[in-house]
């Protein structure tokens, strides 16, 4: 009985050693296995990578340079002034008996405005008339005993001291005659001054006086003021450094500046609405304002239905002439650098993308107009320029309006789709 209990044990160990073996062996194949796989799996991986397709050219829209004939214009900041100001003031001393106009209405040349007494000024002509008169009635026996003293004077009937006295008094009685014209002239002009009239036609604005005020003569106050606002001003300040910049390109031939409608002017009002009627502009002023480096230019519109009023504000559009061949782009064609200088993206002949650095004049529109950089026939970039850079081959389409730019990124988005 203890050998076959030593021998069951010793089986039993032997037994137990070979499960544990195998086990130790079943696991090292199960690892061994799954390296397979996982080689496998990498190099099927590398496999599909290598097979996958080239990425597709990418598509731009793109816009051909092509020069044009274009009219500059400039806007700028004015303000309307009346054509002709008339300040109404007294020239006599007075009080005032009545006022013959309404206030704010159109008064004409020569109408009577204000009435002042005129009794006192009348009185002094009167005066004056009476004094003329009574020199005049003076003079004929003056003159009688001068001429009578003149003959006797020859006969040597007189002493030449009497004819000398009679000579004077004849000229006295005559320079006498004078002072009281000229007395009548001052006093009928002073009662003719009684009566104020409107220098200039025009619309008057309201009154500073009322009936029974007393009034002096040139004094500090206006009693009213008209204003002519047919035809109107309009004045404009514009910088030195624009006005050089047109005689440059005037002198240069880049920019026509003698054509007939060069002083033509549009006029845009408060709210952005244009102005029906276009003005001229008159001159420009000979003095550049040393605070604000601007000069001013002087325009005239006609005003017939009194639309524009001294003192509004206004955006006058002046031509400053005309450039034959002018190069427009697109705005959305012409980016930015961090510096802040204007670049675009061109298409050359190889169907790759060059960056070009331009210098932009204005902007016309939806367009800029370019001063420099880019020639008459390139290819500019307007769409699709985020998903190439300079150097890239790119497909270049015609850019159109409405549409077409946001039908490129989806053709070229289905290619890299099936890629995947």
């Amino acid at each position: 009985m203890v050998r076959k209990n030593r021998r069951t044990k010793k089986t039993r160990a032997k037994e137990r050693k070979s499960t544990g073996a195998e086990q130790i062996n079943g696991r090292v194949k199960g690892i061994a296995t799954i390296g397979v796989l996982v080689v496998g799996l990498v190099m099927s991986g590398c496999g599909s990578q290598q097979a996958a397709p080239k990425p597709a050219i990418p598509e731009v829209a793109i816009v051909v340079v092509n020069p044009e004939r274009v009219v500059l214009t400039t806007e700028l900041p004015g303000r309307t002034s009346a054509y002709l100001v008339a300040e109404i003031r007294p020239q006599v001393n007075g009080i005032v008996q009545e006022r013959l106009f309404n206030e704010g209405s159109d008064v004409k040349a020569g109408s009577v405005l204000y009435q002042i007494d005129p009794a006192p000024y009348q009185a002094a002509y009167n005066n004056a008339v009476a004094a003329l008169a009574r020199s005049e009635a003076n003079l004929p026996p003056v003159r009688l005993k001068a001429e009578r003293f003149g003959q006797l004077i020859a006969l040597k009937a007189i002493s030449q001291q009497d004819f000398d006295i009679a000579a004077a008094a004849l000229k006295q009685a005559e320079a006498d005659i004078e002072y009281w014209k000229a007395t009548v002239e001052s006093a009928r002009i002073n009662l003719g001054y009684t009566r104020i009239i409107a220098p200039v036609t025009g619309r008057i604005g309201k009154s500073n006086v009322t009936i029974g005020a007393l009034v002096t003569a040139h004094q500090g106050s206006p009693l009213a003021v008209i204003q002519q606002i047919d035809p109107i001003y309009v004045d404009a300040a514009q910088s030195s450094a624009t006005l050089l910049r047109l005689k440059r390109n005037i002198a240069s031939g880049l920019l026509k500046g003698n054509g007939p409608n060069q002083t033509r002017v549009k006029l845009l009002l408060e709210d952005g609405t244009p102005y029906s009627l276009e003005g001229i502009l008159k001159f420009s002023e000979v003095t550049v304002d040393p605070s604000t480096g601007s000069y001013i230019l002087r325009m005239v519109f006609p005003n017939p239905k009194h639309v524009l009023l001294p003192g509004m504000y206004v955006r006058a559009i002046v031509q400053e002439g005309e450039m034959d061949r002018a190069i427009l782009v697109p705005q959305q064609g012409v980016s930015r650098d961090p510096k802040g200088n204007p670049v675009a993206l061109v298409v050359d002949g190889e169907g790759k993308v060059q960056q070009r650095m331009i210098t932009v004049d204005r902007a016309i529109g939806d367009r800029w107009l370019v001063a420099s950089g880019l020639a008459p026939g390139e290819r500019i970039v307007v769409e699709g320029a985020q998903k190439v850079r300079p150097g890239a081959t790119v497909k270049a389409v015609p850019f159109q309006e409405g549409g077409t730019s946001g039908a490129a990124p989806k053709k070229a988005a289905q290619p890299a789709a099936k890629a995947k």
